[in-house]
């Protein structure tokens, strides 16, 4: 009785209040909210806009823009790290068992439909108003229609290009797509919207331009296969472009400037994914991939993504400075290995072979034990949560310096006091990327030569002095690089060229969460053999991998997720609107 009196005495209090506001009442916004008309002004599309970009901040593991989860360890950059119970959904990917109930790939579909719908918002709300300043309306509609790109670029690289077009066209709140049509011409169009209308510069670095549009356009490209139209595109935008502050591209002498907090996207940097401490927005999709332990340690948490094995031995070099194309760096002796007594008291849990001759971009992209952490001294044993789970090595290219900790650029507990991150910007396009890819079109056309020019440049600036580890005044290991003489067989054999090529970019984009992405575009076939060895390779070191699955060649994306395949459901002829692809029904 008590209840149904209270229920009756709400329902009384409801209608007298209905009743004195009127109709009206029914609507009006809620406190706390932004309708659409009220954002349909110069202000409301820049922040709308902004909205737009901020969905690079708001990601989780599996959605992250950088890929270090679905691109990096999925291509054998490195292993997953931690203990195998701590994100234990993850096993699955790193064993190459994913189902379409893995929440990984889930977060990336849920992920870039957020973001679209963020730019698909802005741009009904835009048209909305009659009169803004032509160069405004110009700059956000190619921001827009760049970001909606790169948003469906994700999709594509992870699900493969038959997911669910939705534009600004829809304005339904839950509609209905097939995904039955291939959407990389679409996304080739939202682009060249893009540079119709982008400047060449902008008014904040962080603002894409035309340029990162065109390198975009050609990374677009280079995924779906066609080279020749990417080729003329790399050529112009290696040779001419410019940052979106006006910077001329080229390669930075010192390689850290591409992974510090103190530069705001240098010459290198087509388009960068902006980080902050200030707003508490310092990559929340990479919390968990930094060095384990407690104080002294960069970062703390949560001791994922460790480097393969794999990876660090692609780094030993010849007597003339020059990769083992024959993969013969996977013979011993090996640039680190465990430490047979097991690190006790005193003893590291890993040594390092500073003899071997490696490229000195080894220790630029992994740490290895005995060698100096960028300014935080050695590495310590409890940076390592489980060895025996994770081996050796310690992601290193993302982590903040000591430095930039001290400078309030970076911190240990964010993310409600517990997670790290720091203020280094991610290169999302980069010089170094779209060098290396024009190096495969000239090599895919016969032109050995002048690929292998390409390929050189790279191998140059990381030959550079300020680019090797120093103790005491003496490089830390035997750092040896070259660049490829003209008598080298790159030269005359396009097999050789190309295969230089794409483990020059394995080296150079190491740990970047490029690896999967570049072996499935290049062929089902490359990759599943690739993987097939690094697997081989890997379970001589941790034991995990001796259960591992290899992909079959027809495998080159990632299944559906199935919550999304249910939601979406059936139509009125129970043909379900999301359908899995063929290899992984």
């Amino acid at each position: 009785m008590k209840h149904k009196y209270i229920s009756v005495v709400l329902s009384v209090i409801a209608g007298i209040l209905l009743s004195s506001c009127g109709e009206d009442f029914l609507y009006k916004a809620p406190q706390g909210s932004i309708d659409q008309n009220a954002l349909a002004n110069q202000m409301g599309i820049d922040l709308l806009t902004v909205n737009a970009y901020a969905n690079f901040h708001e990601n989780g593991w599996g959605a992250s823009p950088s890929n270090w989860t679905l691109g990096s360890i999925y291509g054998g950059d490195a292993n997953k790290g931690s203990d195998a119970n701590d994100q234990a959904v993850f096993n699955e990917i790193e064993m190459y068992n994913a189902l379409p109930t893995n929440s990984y790939p889930a977060e990336k579909y849920a992920w870039v439909y957020k973001g679209v719908k963020r730019v698909n918002i802005a741009l009904q709300t835009m048209a909305m108003v009659e009169e803004l300043p032509d160069a405004f309306q110009k700059s956000r509609t190619g921001e827009l229609h760049f970001l909606r790109a790169v948003f469906y670029f994700e999709g594509i690289k992870v699900f493969g290009p038959y997911i669910p077009w939705v534009d600004d066209s829809m304005t339904e709140n839950d509609p209905k797509v097939y995904n039955n049509i291939d959407i990389y011409a679409n996304v080739l169009n939202d682009i060249d919207v893009a540079i119709a209308n982008l400047p060449n510069t902008q008014d904040a670095p962080g603002r894409a331009n035309a340029w990162a549009a065109k390198a975009l356009k050609a990374k677009v490209l280079m995924q779906q296969g066609n080279m020749a139209s990417a080729k003329p595109i790399l050529k112009d935008v290696v040779d001419n472009g410019v940052t979106s502050n006006g910077l001329a591209y080229k390669l930075e002498d010192d390689m850290n400037a591409n992974f510090d907090s103190y530069r705001n996207n240098g010459s290198e940097s087509i388009f960068g994914i902006q980080f902050s401490m200030e707003t508490n927005n310092a990559n929340p999709g990479m919390s968990i991939a930094y060095p384990h332990g407690g104080a002294g340690a960069p970062g703390g948490c949560c001791g994922f993504f460790q480097p393969s094995q794999e990876l660090a031995n692609s780094f030993k070099v010849d007597a003339n400075g020059l990769p083992f194309l024959d993969k013969s760096y996977r013979n011993a002796p090996y640039v680190s290995v465990q430490d047979p007594a097991g690190g006790g008291p005193g003893r590291p849990i890993a040594i390092s072979n500073t003899e071997i001759a490696v490229d000195p971009r080894l220790d630029f992209a992994i740490s290895r034990f005995g060698i100096p952490y960028k300014d935080w001294g050695l590495p310590q044993n409890n940076w390592v949560r489980d060895v025996g789970n994770g081996g050796v090595y310690l992601p290193k290219k993302h982590v903040y310096t000591k430095a930039e900790l001290d400078a309030g650029l970076a911190s240990g507990g964010i993310y409600d006091g517990w997670a790290p991150g720091s203020a280094i910007n991610l290169q999302y396009l980069s010089l170094r990327d779209m060098i290396l890819l024009y190096a495969e079109c000239l090599a895919n056309d016969g032109e050995l030569a002048a690929a292998m020019a390409e390929v050189n440049k790279i191998r140059t600036r990381a030959g550079l002095d300020v680019n090797r580890i120093m103790v005491g005044g003496e490089p830390a290991a035997n750092y040896q690089i070259a660049p490829y003489p003209s008598s080298h067989a790159a030269f005359i054999s396009k097999e050789t060229c190309i295969e230089a090529i794409r483990f020059e970019r394995k080296l150079e984009l190491a740990m970047e969460g490029q690896r999967w992405f570049d072996l499935a575009r290049w062929g089902g076939q490359y990759m599943s053999q690739q993987l097939r060895e690094y697997i081989t390779f890997e379970a001589n070191f941790l034991s995990k991998f001796a259960i591992a699955s290899v992909l079959s060649p027809d495998k080159t994306m990632f299944p559906l997720p199935e919550g999304q395949i249910q939601t979406m459901g059936n139509d009125e002829n129970g043909q379900p609107y999301l359908v899995q692809p063929a290899p992984w029904r």
